[in-house]
């Protein structure tokens, strides 16, 4: 099954992630980084390259594309999706990926950072995967299989199905999209535009793992402004919104309620982003939590912490503005699990023993769930994502690409 696509994805991924494709959360551009447009413009010529029809490159910066049907029968139309940005959390910025070919199990030292060493005792599931080709970056940037990955997957099964019309199935709609990394990759426009009954997002990690349950996630942003007055003159005047950033921090739970003290179910708090001076500061939040209520809660924590510090100094002014991101993709799925149901078929048709998980983040599928289109997120091998330890396997992609096919299949002969 493998050595059927491992070359041209292994091609298709060490070339796309030596673009850079980083996004920005402080830009009001669409998508919010010109770069984004680099890889964007160069997958609608790969689409037209390989007979894709229906091309577009919309004005909020989604690609979308259609694998006409090959049988004449009704089939609900699937769409596949993967997003082209990286995250901000770390550099995107002229990664050189290294190809460690027929792994033999032993740690795997960055060269352009030795202190960066993929070890199979730290992340078990690269102990699984010997004798596999796993791709990583060299130490400094993060590698962009998040999600560039699930782009190659898309790409290599488009590919395939185009060069093999006998095998049968529905209309397939194919879309790349900005902005994901920074919660903006689903536009308002874009489930009109993606025309598909369901979709999948290409954005997941352990081979065989199929989401249907995502965070529900709001954004907090604290607002402090301080009373700016000379330094020499500042006695009993000054009011340093630095110092009450301080406070607001460090009264917000640090042993409990973050995400480096949470896992499975918990949700967290978690701040990503402070600036300012003594006269003004700003703090973002993200807010994680499974259930609506947990989120609330959050959200109420930091009001009352804001509403606390503010008492303690009146004369300065703290405000807060919490704006919803995306919601558990669960309250919808859960109410028709076809989609859910034939991944795990295809999975098994495959060979790959399926299992499902929630995961601590969420997709372009849990803001597509939401809007109407159902859309849960297989699997594409990516670990590590959002940083220098980043990797994937190729042959993880490979049956991810497989998955796809046979789920396209599905859809056909389950109609």
């Amino acid at each position: 099954m493998s050595t059927t696509f491992d070359a041209e994805l292994e091609e298709r991924l060490v070339r796309y992630v030596q673009i850079d494709t980083q996004a920005e959360e402080s830009s009001s551009t669409v998508p919010s980084t010109a770069r984004q447009y680099d890889l964007l413009r160069l997958l609608v010529d790969e689409l037209q390259a390989i007979g894709a029809q229906e091309i577009q490159l919309t004005d909020y910066g989604a690609v979308l594309a259609t694998l006409p049907a090959t049988v004449s029968t009704t089939v609900p139309t699937i769409a596949f999706l993967a997003h082209v940005d990286t995250a901000p959390a770390f550099s995107g910025t002229a990664v050189k990926p290294i190809i460690h070919r027929n792994y033999d199990g032993a740690d795997i030292v960055l060269p352009d950072d030795p202190h960066n060493v993929l070890s199979p005792r730290q992340f078990p599931y690269l102990a699984t995967k010997v004798g596999e080709d796993i791709i990583t970056a060299s130490g400094t940037t993060l590698l962009g299989a998040d999600d560039k990955a699930g782009i190659a997957i898309i790409m290599t099964m488009a590919h395939h199905l185009l060069q093999n019309p006998a095998i049968p199935h529905g209309r397939i709609r194919l879309c790349f999209t900005p902005d994901e990394e920074i919660g903006r990759g689903v536009h308002a426009r874009l489930p009109a535009d993606l025309q598909a009954d369901v979709a999948y997002t290409l954005d997941g990690e352990e081979c065989g793992a199929i989401v249907y349950e995502t965070f529900s996630a709001d954004k907090a942003t604290i607002h402090i402004q301080g009373v700016s007055v000379h330094t020499g003159q500042a006695k009993d005047r000054l009011v340093n919104a630095l110092h009450l950033a301080a406070k607001i921090i460090s009264t917000l739970p640090h042993v409990t309620l973050t995400p480096e003290t949470t896992n499975g179910r918990q949700g967290f708090i978690h701040i990503y982003r402070m600036s300012g001076t003594a006269a003004m500061a700003d703090l973002h939040f993200i807010l994680r939590d499974f259930e609506l209520d947990g989120l609330r809660t959050q959200g109420e924590l930091i009001e009352q912490v804001c509403a606390t510090v503010q008492a303690t100094e009146p004369r300065a002014r703290i405000t807060y503005t919490i704006t919803p991101q995306y919601r558990n993709m669960r309250y919808w799925l859960e109410q028709d699990m076809r989609p859910v149901d034939l991944a795990r078929d295809a999975c098994c048709r495959i060979g790959i023993e399926p299992f499902f998980t929630q995961t601590r983040g969420g997709t372009d599928g849990s803001r597509l769930t939401e809007m109407g289109i159902p859309t849960p997120n297989l699997f594409t091998g990516m670990q590590n994502v959002h940083g220098p330890l980043e990797w994937v396997s190729v042959q993880d992609m490979a049956r991810a690409t497989a998955m796809c096919i046979a789920l396209a299949q599905l859809w056909y002969e389950k109609r």
